[in-house]
């Protein structure tokens, strides 16, 4: 969620780049992944309980406390950023999804940007101020992926390996939608360690076809090698 970030992942060439949006107390939609901004930067408590100018007093921190110069980005810096390099993925952390639709119309990324979450009524929302978005449902059964389907026609579905099978591969597929799966965790874990072949078999035994991962250096290469990756 910071900018040299952003930048790295375009620079590697991925696909879809994933943002956490919140809104402050004057309206700039900003990117944060947790609740708070404990963890990621030297400030403290929910970044929705302060203004735009108060954020810019704190600074992010990388994962071993070290401090940077760089600050908290702005969701309409981000979509500048990735403006015609790749797709962004919306984890929407905010109620406030007027802000969040006006930065995008203001950048004109409208069909290059495409909203996640697991609460359908939240989704349904963003259909209401943007009815053209894409979206993206999160399943946790084969019984709310199928539900998830038949509410929104979605260009995507975002499972969970407990319930990925071949049943569920041609539910989504035979809708003409996309497979969401993660390595975040175990399969990126396998990645790290060299155990490609055993992540990568995971990953792709029913035809996942977009794999969230931290690992994009490793992982990009390794499926241009084995023919999975244009």
């Amino acid at each position: 969620n910071s900018l040299p970030a952003i930048q790295h992942a375009i620079d590697l060439g991925v696909d879809i780049i994933e943002v956490d949006v919140k809104v402050t107390t004057d309206g700039v939609v900003i990117l944060n992944h947790d609740g708070t901004i404990n963890r990621t930067t030297t400030g403290t408590g929910n970044p929705e309980n302060y203004s735009w100018a108060e954020l810019q007093n704190f600074r992010l921190k990388m994962p071993d406390e070290t401090v940077t110069e760089e600050r908290l980005a702005t969701f309409e810096e981000a979509l500048n950023m990735v403006k015609g390099k790749a797709m962004i993925d919306i984890d929407i952390k905010t109620g406030n999804l007027e802000p969040v639709i006006a930065a995008i119309k203001k950048t004109g990324t409208e069909k290059q940007v495409f909203f996640f979450d697991n609460d359908y009524y939240a989704l349904k929302e963003v259909l209401t101020l943007l009815p053209e978005a894409l979206i993206m449902p999160r399943a946790y059964s084969y019984e709310m992926a199928d539900s998830a389907l038949n509410t929104f026609s979605p260009p995507v579905v975002h499972i969970d390996d407990s319930f990925y099978t071949e049943e569920l591969s041609q539910l989504i597929k035979g809708k003409k939608a996309r497979i969401w799966i993660n390595a975040l965790g175990e399969q990126d874990d396998y990645i790290r360690k060299g155990q490609t072949d055993k992540a990568l078999y995971n990953l792709l035994k029913y035809k996942a076809n977009i794999i969230q991962t931290d690992e994009p250096e490793i992982l990009i290469p390794l499926l241009k090698s084995k023919g999975q990756r244009d």
